[in-house]
């Protein structure tokens, strides 16, 4: 447990850092940005797409750290690994959701998390075209738009039948026996909306959104924010068994309420890796 001196100070860095990589991110947004395919290099197949928003956020982000926190480690999309071991570590995703950011959708979010000790203990979830952040941790979660701030709580939805559940792209990021998990809990649900990326995160700390799932491609810097705004508004954020998400991130599944991750755990533990 972080001393309240301690996270309040990390807390105010936190947005910082979110604003500096905003600076760099917003001018690039519906404009020219220098898209390549990751892919390429690697030789593999398929479209894995990079920007320069994606890189040019990481390397501001990464030069505060450095300049505040040196003995801090990072771990980032797209600059890899720096002392990973430390006691405190950033794990970051400058641009998440690139594929809606070339596409011009505001959906994409900038995530920057805070490990302490191996656990997340600070997570934020930036949409700066929309003036968004959310932050959580311990103490609880909160939102500061163009409005103000505001506290996050998620909302009580104790069926399935009653909630509204979202993923990104069950047929790009879903293998075989987990579109059917998916398509259970499809059908099941009252309403269903696709391609939130990580917005879908803020939506279920804010109470809109009852329930996400993601499949097994999920990587760290991709959930890890997530974990202390989730669990400070008061929500859940589990594997698909029910346990606890790994440091390598993996299948996620994240609910307001309970008696809804429950259920949907029915569906989910079949198809669990």
């Amino acid at each position: 447990m972080l001393a309240p001196d301690t996270l309040a100070e990390l807390d105010g860095f936190i947005v910082e850092l979110n604003r500096a990589s905003s600076e760099v991110i917003l001018p690039l947004f519906r404009a020219e940005h220098g898209m390549e395919n990751k892919n390429l290099a690697l030789g593999k197949a398929g479209f894995d797409p990079v920007t320069a928003a994606d890189k040019g956020a990481e390397a501001a982000i990464r030069q505060l750290i450095a300049a505040r926190y040196p003995d801090h480690g990072v771990i980032g999309e797209e600059y890899g690994e720096d002392r990973p071991d430390s006691e405190f570590v950033w794990v970051l995703d400058p641009v998440d959701g690139t594929r809606a950011f070339i596409a011009g959708l505001p959906l994409w979010c900038t995530l920057i998390a805070l490990r302490h000790e191996g656990r997340p203990v600070l997570g934020s979830v930036g949409q700066p075209f929309l003036e968004e952040l959310y932050l959580g941790h311990a103490g609880g979660s909160r939102m500061i738009g163009r409005h103000g701030e505001r506290a996050l709580k998620v909302r009580p939805c104790p069926h399935l039948t009653q909630a509204t559940i979202t993923t990104t792209d069950p047929d790009t990021y879903f293998d075989g026996a987990e579109r059917g998990a998916w398509r259970q809990l499809r059908n099941a649900a009252r309403v269903v909306r696709l391609g939130l990326d990580s917005y879908g995160y803020a939506m279920v700390a804010a109470g809109t959104i009852d329930l996400l799932v993601e499949g097994a491609g999920i990587n760290s810097w991709d959930i890890e924010a997530a974990i202390p705004l989730i669990e400070g508004a008061g929500g859940l954020i589990t594997d698909w068994r029910g346990d606890p998400l790994g440091s390598d991130g993996g299948q996620v599944v994240i609910a307001g309420d309970r008696a809804c991750l429950d259920e949907a755990l029915v569906a989910l533990r079949r198809s669990a890796t």
